[in-house]
């Protein structure tokens, strides 16, 4: 079975670090591009991050120099997303992705691979 599943995530304070993963099944992570999404209450769901074909990063500006996302080292098919100096307005679902085209903005979104997405809430 085809999936990615995600794990982490949770409550952190303002200033605070969390550190998500996410595990492919089925394929072999390493292969595609892969990217960070997130969705917040009453927002549409937007990358954050992404790793393309070339191995270039792309990182938006409101998570630059706080956000990073690696590959696992020791396992193809692992990937993480390390949050730090979190912000309220961090707060959002969080979803992995991979696929040919994950780091296309208009590429459509079914042709991604997936993760289940995991909540990350800041707040005091």
């Amino acid at each position: 079975q085809v999936q990615l599943v995600q794990s982490g995530g949770g409550v952190a304070q303002p200033g605070g670090s969390l550190t998500l993963s996410c595990k492919s099944s089925g394929f072999t992570l390493s292969n595609y591009p892969i990217a960070w999404y997130r969705q917040a209450p009453g927002k549409e769901r937007e990358g954050i991050l992404c790793i393309d074909s070339d191995r270039s990063t792309i990182t938006v500006d409101a998570v630059k120099g706080r956000f990073k996302m690696s590959r696992g080292r020791q396992d193809n098919n692992l990937m993480f997303l390390e949050m730090n100096s979190l912000k309220p307005e961090d707060t959002a679902v969080y979803y992995c992705a991979a696929g040919p085209r994950v780091c296309d903005s208009a590429a459509n979104p079914k042709d991604h691979y997936w993760g289940q997405g995991t909540q990350v809430t800041v707040s005091s």
